[in-house]
């Protein structure tokens, strides 16, 4: 049985789906479910070498909170365990971190399925990172009806 299990949410559908499997998953409150939330800088600045204005910053981490607290109700009203963590940096290397870190069991991420596995795996997608970097099982929540 895993004991920690770690949630990645960003507050997309697909990782609704990741909630979804965790509450599946855990039996209840003697497992830990630690939900993480990554404020990370918007590309846009990066990619023009620009400078991330504050704003920018808390406005995104503003927004983050808000989806964690959410998520943290939903998880809460089935009887589990949750404890979050709102980090910045990019999502592989938190979430790596957090995995070391915590002591995770297993860590579950939603996934859109938008484009091609190939696509996918050729531009190194997050999961395809993850599965390299972390030492822990990974479930890859998916809408099945896409």
């Amino acid at each position: 049985m895993y004991r920690r299990i770690l949630v990645a949410y960003n507050g997309a559908p697909e990782s609704r789906l990741a909630l979804d499997e965790a509450v599946r998953i855990a039996p209840g409150a003697s497992v830990e479910v630690h939900l993480a939330a990554v404020v990370h800088y918007p590309s846009a600045y990066l990619l023009a070498g620009e400078y991330v204005p504050e704003v920018a910053l808390a406005d995104e981490r503003e927004h983050m909170e808000a989806d964690l607290k959410t998520a943290h109700e939903l998880l809460a009203s089935k009887g589990l365990n949750v404890i979050d963590h709102l980090v910045v940096g990019e999502p592989v290397d938190v979430l790596t971190k957090l995995v070391a870190e915590l002591g995770i069991d297993l860590l579950i991420l939603g996934h859109p399925r938008s484009k091609s596995f190939a696509l996918r795996w050729w531009r190194g997608s997050v999961d395809a990172i993850l599965i390299e970097r972390v030492r822990c099982s990974i479930l890859v929540a998916a809408d099945p009806k896409r």
